[in-house]
């Protein structure tokens, strides 16, 4: 009998962990198409780390390239890539896509 708490305390603490978890794997996407990204102008949150999925829906690959979030990924087309980002400190980050340098271009702004 003094031990009836002992699975609901485990239960409680795995729903918390759980929701902390989804907290932290905070999400965010882009989209290629026409060599644009979709949106072009993305808000995230400052301070903390976040995933960003670019999903290319072109037929040929794009390089999402940024000097300013020190990141380079290149996404084959017709497919997806994630790219882990952060913790920013609020400000404008910019973006584009190397290889359509004239077309492909975005920022995230973090606040």
């Amino acid at each position: 009998m003094a031990r009836s708490w002992f699975p609901a305390l485990i239960v409680a603490a795995a729903a918390a962990f759980g929701t902390a978890a989804r907290a932290q794997d905070a999400g965010f996407a882009l989209t290629i198409k026409d060599h644009r990204f979709e949106p072009t102008e993305l808000q995230v949150p400052a301070g903390k780390k976040f995933k960003l999925r670019v999903k290319n829906l072109d037929a040929t690959p794009e390089e999402f390239d940024s000097s300013d979030l020190r990141r380079e990924k290149v996404i084959p087309g017709k497919s997806e890539a994630t790219i882990l980002i952060g913790p920013l400190k609020p400000g404008t980050y910019k973006f584009i896509g190397e290889f359509h340098e004239a077309t492909a271009k975005g920022t995230l702004v973090a606040k």
